[in-house]
């Protein structure tokens, strides 16, 4: 008996270590090419916007197939925030009455906004027209952040020889603040 059992015990752990140990190193190193890609993308991407100033529909087509070439799908989101200047004033309703002082605030628009702009229900422009760009001006801040939403193999072998789940296989972030206005 004790034999039998030593013997399937040696079974297991040979199926373990020769196919199952192997597939999930391969699938590990298949969603660290897809973070790797993933980061590059954003950074390309969000540089390629501070460095123009703007967004157009092409830019942001070719971010969306670049990264659809990892084989994942992607929460993407985008925050764009405008820089402005509001003046104080010490009487609200007297604009005569400027203290001198200025206090900056930024407000905030985010992908679908961007995509209204860069793809309006009714334009009969051309996706290269100017007209469709989203700009930016020099001093906003532009991020992108991204997170997987599909289970990957990786994840799926974890979760069956772990039994937890993972949360995201691939997560990036880059931003910065609008370098030039090239257009």
């Amino acid at each position: 008996m004790i034999n039998a059992a030593s013997r399937l015990f040696a079974v297991l752990l040979a199926v373990l270590l020769l196919y199952v140990y192997p597939a999930a190193e391969t699938a590990e190193r298949q969603d660290d090419i897809a973070r790797l890609t993933a980061a590059q993308n954003v950074t390309r991407f969000v540089d390629a916007v501070r460095t123009k100033g703007y967004i157009s529909p092409r830019m942001l087509a070719e971010f969306q197939e670049q990264l659809a070439q990892t084989g994942n799908t992607y929460d993407i989101s985008m925050e764009h925030l405008h820089k402005k200047y509001v003046p104080h004033y010490s009487d609200p309703m007297d604009q005569s009455s400027f203290t001198g002082a200025y206090e900056v605030v930024h407000d905030g628009y985010y992908l679908s906004q961007i995509q209204e702009r860069l793809f309006p229900m009714s334009s009969s422009l051309s996706i290269d027209d100017p007209g469709r760009r989203y700009k930016l001006t020099v001093g906003d801040y532009f991020t992108v952040s991204l997170k997987s939403t599909n289970r990957t193999p990786s994840m799926m072998i974890r979760e069956w020889l772990q039994g937890t789940a993972q949360a995201s296989a691939v997560f990036a972030s880059y931003g910065g603040m609008v370098l030039n206005e090239d257009y």
